[in-house]
């Protein structure tokens, strides 16, 4: 299957020979983005920064990460207090520095400390813009210094106060100094060889930092965000002409001017941005230009940077724009929407959009483009960019990137019924295509500059020779250079990499001696005298791939006795059987008879089901269909062993040749306890690996047991275990009549089997599925006691998958997973197997997420079988990595799905992921939906409680009471808790939560319930022992009458009276006592307690001192407040004696006005 886009194309127009390059995406970083969980509503990045080595991504929490490049692994996460990460900069000449802006004003910089294998440390901070936001910061990498501007139009610099300077360098410089202030916000800065470039809304400044001289670049003033950037003649930092500064002005104009500040020429690019714009080459949508000519564009280039080769790069928020500055060319402009900022490195872009996404976008010349796209297998991608840039590839230089043999391969994987026009358009580009030329053919080895291949239809591959002198069967000499070609080809992957590995771990036992050594000279195209009825004696040259292929060629030298050998072999095979024209005669007869005998079966059963007394009898159902069934296997079931209908001469030799065979897989299962195939152990939680077999499960898969284990170890172990092994194996399915043969061999499982054992017409096939499938999904929900001589679900699913509807099986095995674990893992199986030889499995086996989720994208629309198939590779392979981005596959897997193949902490990453995708207001509904059973909400419940949460030793008591601010601690899915306790319930779930919350410490919630369920009394008792007043805030549970003010007064008086208990242990997470001494101790703390006096005043403020004081009387409890409570009281008093008057003087006013206007 092509992995391109999968719908039908129009016609791809020309760009004009003018345009060279392309903005690609190759990459997708919204999996980075999941697994930094910056994709969530609440977390977002705001600023990014690109160096050779990382790429620096600040969040609106105040967090850095910095994530290694290669790989794109996260190697640091640099938190900070001071507000969120407003501007990032990475120094270009040390990686172990870097500099961040937050939104509090704060500038400091980070020393990595990446050679001494140290915690990084923040060496420096400035707070010169303290109430400022900062605009741009910049490098200056000779001394370490860190340039910033701020909106008020102040510039200063930071000195890196860094171990790598000397002591001396240090005693004397300022870290912090004011360079200037400038008339207006800072847009951009810029550093280069001593010269320091200030950008703001009305002109732009050149500043000398070693002799403090300062220029105006032009006279002109401008009114807006216009960058300048400093742009390098020569590639070599030492040596050359100074760079030039390209300043922006308004209406798509660039001041280019010399490193002295002089104004030398301006550039207009209005009327050059009236070309087309071309467009973004990505996996995400299908590339579309329109060739329509455009009106000019009036743009304000906010920014400009120096990017790649002598190219100057500016953006809008919907569109990138790059230059050719020197010669004054548009080199490319494309569409992109929603463009924040972008951070460049050499050719590569990184752009940061206004949702918070990223995107990693590449600028290369076109042939380049499409020879990355071909090594990704992205063939319609790589088609179009073909046909779009037929200029580019044409010419002979293009050979080396692109060679005419990668383009003919390109065209086979291309189908003919969805992309008719794509492919036409490639064939004309193919015949345009110039060979390398002879100057740079010299400089090759002579096979790989003229020889190539291309792949017939029935699979095989031609070699053709492009030498003058050499005709196309020419190909013997082929044998002896293959050396060469083979290092010329090892590019081409057509075939997955394991076939390669498996045919060296079989050995040469599993090889046939007739392809070993063939005759010297034998051509490559062999004219057997016999058939390819045999196959024992194939040449098998054709391979899945090349570098298997080359070897195949290489071993082409078969000796001749050999030959003699396997056709005497044959003659006596044939002379000894009987005529195959006439068994196949008899076999195709036989065969339709069948056929006709289940078509009957079928439409007599299909008949009989649509009887209402029938279909709503399950017994009678279950009849029908077990006659069918009867049908069915007699027809398409296993064959039993034993059961073979040859006999005579024929039935010998393969006999001798099954004799022939190694004996070592039935050596190594003799004496062993029948296992079943189907036994499941739970995937590792970090790797995704599957983890190691116990021993005696290897010997039943014919593996040796590990070296140093003691057998005599695990003897107890399988007594123990003995009991469990039968009921699994029992469960699961086995060959019908399978059982122990001669005593000693042990049942072997039953494969899955994906495809019929002989074709069947369509209309058959589908008459089939539906009684198949219905007869399953009765199994499955069949009382575990199986009936003697009844296929189990499980054997069935496993026997007769092909049959089945796949997303049926699905969903039975959902819903009877718990009284039947094994169907989901026979189904998981056979949709495994029937996707195998899908192109994003060899994606997968190589082991990298992004490039497989990439694939899976490519695969929609997707089928959910299939779709969970590949997501089970996926979690076997990366683990919890893999589950958190399996949110973007909602709704075809669904969390009843992740459940069944994830560990549970795994599954809870997976949930609040798929949750936080949403916006924050359809949070709620969007999890209710999820919720099919009300079960489920308290397994969630439980599940989220259980995991990265507080130990119960630290939230509650050794009498099961609240701990003192117990309520402070931090719980991991503390948001998902949140909203499954937000959702409607009836009551008794409610009460089973707020259970499970008060057992848990999940003070939180648990007040929230019991808000809910009325227990107000429960809640003021919560209260009452966390201590905290700031929980009286909320408006459901602050008390409403004065009867329930007076039984939380009373609670707060018993719990103050009470005995503290012992602080729990320190574990790491608990608040030591010292501190809450402190607390205590501090006014402000005294004030957050929840004391009767407290409380009384708290009351005042609703119903006025007096009366405050009133219902504390009625309590039982002293008068004697403190000075600071008699003193808050005092002034409650006046403040309602004056709120009277004042009501009183507004009352009157009324009242004479009224008398007036009645008079």
């Amino acid at each position: 299957m092509s992995r391109g886009l999968p719908f039908t194309m129009p016609p791809v127009p020309v760009v004009p020979e003018g345009q060279s390059h392309v903005l690609a995406e190759f990459d997708c970083l919204d999996p980075l983005l999941s697994a930094l969980r910056l994709d969530s509503g609440r977390l977002k990045c705001t600023c990014l920064a690109v160096s050779k080595k990382w790429l620096g991504l600040g969040t609106s929490a105040g967090g850095l990460h910095l994530i290694q490049r290669e790989g794109w692994k996260q190697r640091l996460i640099l938190t900070h207090k001071e507000g969120s990460i407003i501007q990032v900069a990475c120094c270009p000449s040390d990686e172990d520095f870097i500099a961040v802006a937050t939104s509090q004003g704060l500038v400091a910089v980070w020393e990595l400390q990446l050679e001494r294998r140290g915690r990084p440390e923040r060496v420096s901070v400035s707070w010169e813009h303290r109430g400022q936001r900062v605009t741009a910061l910049c490098w200056d990498s000779g001394s370490l210094r860190v340039f910033a501007g701020d909106q008020g139009g102040k510039v200063s610099f930071l000195r890196a106060g860094s171990t790598k300077l000397s002591k001396a360098a240090t005693f004397v410089i300022f870290p912090v100094q004011t360079v200037t202030t400038v008339d207006s916000r800072v847009v951009q800065l810029g550093y280069q060889e001593g010269r320091l470039l200030v950008s703001s809304l009305s002109r732009c400044y050149l500043c000398d930092t070693e002799r403090e001289k300062f220029w105006r670049i032009g006279n002109k003033e401008r009114d807006g965000e216009y960058g300048a950037c400093f742009f390098p003649q020569s590639r070599s930092p030492a040596g050359g002409p100074p760079p030039l500064l390209y300043c922006a002005r308004p209406g798509s104009r660039i001041w280019e001017s010399s490193f002295s500040g002089e104004v030398l020429s301006t550039h207009q690019f209005k009327q050059l941005l009236a070309c087309p714009p071309l467009p973004l080459i990505s996996y995400r949508s299908e590339p579309q230009y329109v060739p329509a000519q455009r009106s000019s564009q009036s743009i304000a280039f906010s920014k400009l940077l120096y990017l790649g080769d002598q190219h100057l790069l500016t953006w809008t928020d919907s569109a990138i724009y790059i230059f050719r500055p020197q010669s004054g060319q548009v080199l490319l402009w494309s569409e992109i929407k929603d463009v924040v900022d972008i951070a460049v490195h050499r050719s590569e872009l990184f752009c940061l959009h206004g949702n918070g996404q990223m995107s990693h976008l590449s600028l290369v010349s076109a042939e380049r483009c499409v020879e990355r796209l071909l090594r990704r297998d992205s063939w319609v991608l790589a088609a179009s960019v073909c046909c779009m840039f037929p200029h580019a590839l044409v010419p002979s230089r293009t050979r080396k990137l692109v060679p005419i043999d990668r383009v003919e391969h390109l065209k086979t994987q291309l189908s003919p019924a969805s992309h008719p026009e794509l492919l036409r358009q490639l064939d004309e580009v193919i015949s345009r295509l110039e060979p390398l030329d002879s100057a740079s053919s010299s400089r090759r080895s002579s096979i790989s500059s003229h020889e190539s291949f291309n792949v017939l239809d029935c699979g095989i591959y031609r070699v053709i020779s492009r030498r003058g002198s050499q005709s196309e069967e020419e190909t013997g000499s082929f044998i002896n250079q293959s050396a060469s070609e083979e290092d010329r080809l090892k590019e081409f992957a057509f075939g997955p990499e394991e076939d390669q590995g498996e045919q060296e771990a079989q050995g040469p036992e599993a090889e046939h001696p007739e392809a070993e050594r063939p005759e010297a000279g034998l051509p490559f195209h062999l004219n057997l005298p016999f058939g390819p009825n045999q196959p024992r004696i194939a040449l098998q040259a054709v391979k899945d791939s090349v570098s298997s292929f080359v070897k195949k060629i290489n071993t082409l030298q078969m000796n001749t006795d050999l030959w003699q050998r396997s056709e005497a072999q044959l003659e006596v095979l044939v002379a000894t059987s009987p005529s195959s024209e006439d068994m196949d005669h008899e076999v195709c007869t036989e065969t339709e008879n069948e056929l006709q005998e289940l078509r009957a079966a079928t439409e007599r059963a299909t008949l009989q089901i649509q009887d209402p007394f029938v279909l709503m009898d399950p017994a009678a159902l279950g009849d029908v269909l077990r006659e069918w069934l009867q049908v069915l296997e007699r027809v398409l079931g296993v064959e039993q062993p034993g059961s073979t209908s040859e006999d005579g001469p024929l039935k010998e030799v393969r006999t001798r040749e099954e004799r022939s065979k190694p004996q070592s897989l039935e050596q190594q299962q003799q004496g062993e306890p029948p296992l079943c195939s189907s036994s499941w152990e739970p995937i590792g939680p970090e790797t995704g690996e599957q983890p190691p077999l116990p021993e005696k499960e290897n010997q039943g898969r014919g593996l040796e047991p590990e070296s140093g284990v003691d057998p005599e170890s695990t003897e107890d172990e399988e007594e123990e275990n003995a009991g469990e092994r039968q009921e699994r194996c029992q469960s699961s399915p086995v060959p019908a009549g399978g059982g122990p043969a001669g005593g000693g061999e042990p049942v072997r499982p039953e494969p899955v089997r994906v495809q019929p054992p002989t074709p069947l017409p369509s209309d058959l096939l589908g008459d089939l599925t539906p009684l198949a499938t219905l007869y399953l999904e009765m199994s499955c929900f069949r009382g575990q006691g199986e009936e003697p001589g009844v296929l189990s679900a499980a054997g069935f699913l496993r026997r007769y998958f092909f049959l089945l509807d796949a997303e049926r099986v699905r969903r039975a095995c959902l819903l009877c997973h718990a009284e039947r674990p094994e169907m989901q893992r026979s189904f998981i199986e056979a949709v495994q197997e029937l996707t195998r030889s899908s192109k994003v499995v060899e994606v997968i086996q190589k082991g990298d997420l992004l490039k497989s989720l990439r694939g899976l994208r490519e695969l929609q629309p997707w089928s959910a079988p299939e779709l969970l198939a590949h997501t089970h590779r996926l979690y076997e392979r990366h683990g919890e990595a893999a589950v958190r981005s399996f949110s973007q596959f909602h709704p075809a897997v669904t969390p009843a799905d992740v459940a069944l193949m994830a560990q549970p902490p795994h599954f809870l990453a997976y949930l609040d992921n798929l949750v936080q995708s949403h916006a924050e207001e359809l949070r709620l509904s969007f999890l209710g939906s999820l919720l099919q059973s009300e079960s489920l909400r308290q397994d969630w419940l439980e599940l989220g409680l259980s995991h990265d949460a507080p130990q119960p030793s630290d939230t509650l008591t050794a009498d099961g009471q609240p701990r003192w601010h117990s309520h402070f601690f931090s719980w991991g899915y503390g948001r998902l808790l949140s909203l499954l306790i937000q959702l409607p319930a009836d009551l008794s779930s409610k009460e089973t939560m707020a259970e499970t919350c008060r057992s848990r410490g999940y003070w939180t919630g648990f007040l929230y319930l019991c808000c809910e369920l009325q227990q107000r009394t429960e809640a003021f008792s919560t209260i009452c022992r966390l201590d905290d007043m700031s929980l009286l805030e909320d408006p459901q549970v602050v008390p409403q009458t004065v009867q329930e003010w007076k039984v939380l007064i009373q609670l707060s008086q018993q719990c103050s009276t009470e005995p503290e208990p012992a602080p729990p242990t320190p574990n790491g997470t608990s608040t030591p006592n010292g501190t809450a001494t402190l607390v205590n101790g501090s006014a402000e703390g005294r004030r957050r307690q929840v004391t009767p006096e407290n409380l009384t005043l708290r009351l005042a403020q609703s119903v006025g001192p007096d009366r405050a004081l009133e219902v504390l009387e009625e309590c039982g409890l002293p008068l004697a407040l403190s000075p600071h409570s008699a003193l808050v009281c005092e002034l409650l008093r006046v403040a309602e004696k004056r709120q009277r008057a004042t009501i009183q003087t507004m009352l009157e006013r009324c009242d004479r006005f009224l008398w007036s206007q009645h008079a």
